[in-house]
């Protein structure tokens, strides 16, 4: 399976792609593993409603441009399902199981994802009601995912 992370900005602090990086390695026995990120929109301190939705607007129209219509799309959103990781592992393993040849995981910028590209997954989920980084959610996302294939196969992992 190949699985991209779709993301808004980029990675500036070194521990933060350390960790990525270290993840990738460990995901690259079990998918092919892609990151692409697009540029974000400088965000003002006061900006307003309409301009926070322009932001998300814009930074989402450049995330659109990258999905298939073949891609499952999973948006990462406070808003979607909260999984655990055994529910997590098990949708990705029954994704495979079903022909889904590419899963793509979005993670929006500072701001969140546009409605057009909520609208576009084909899943939403939540990795908790709390709010993280965007760039830490990368890390986090990476770490779940390896998780998850740890349980497909049946292999000891930390809890």
């Amino acid at each position: 399976m190949k699985i991209t992370v779709l993301c808004v900005g980029k990675i500036k602090e070194k521990y933060l792609r350390e960790g990525i990086a270290e993840y990738s390695k460990r995901l690259s026995r079990y998918c092919k593993l892609e990151i692409i990120e697009v540029a974000d929109e400088r965000t003002l301190d006061r900006a307003s409603e309409a301009e926070e939705a322009q932001i998300r607007c814009t930074e989402g129209e450049r995330l659109l441009r990258l999905i298939h219509p073949d891609d499952y799309v999973i948006t990462l959103a406070i808003q979607g399902r909260m999984p655990d990781s055994v529910e997590l592992s098990r949708q990705i393993e029954t994704l495979g199981i079903q022909g889904k040849s590419h899963l793509v995981f979005v993670i929006g910028g500072s701001l969140g994802l546009s409605d057009e590209v909520l609208n576009r997954g084909n899943d939403s989920v939540s990795f908790s009601r709390l709010t993280f980084p965007h760039q830490l959610m990368r890390v986090i996302l990476l770490e779940q995912i390896y998780r998850g294939y740890r349980i497909i196969h049946h292999e000891p992992y930390h809890k």
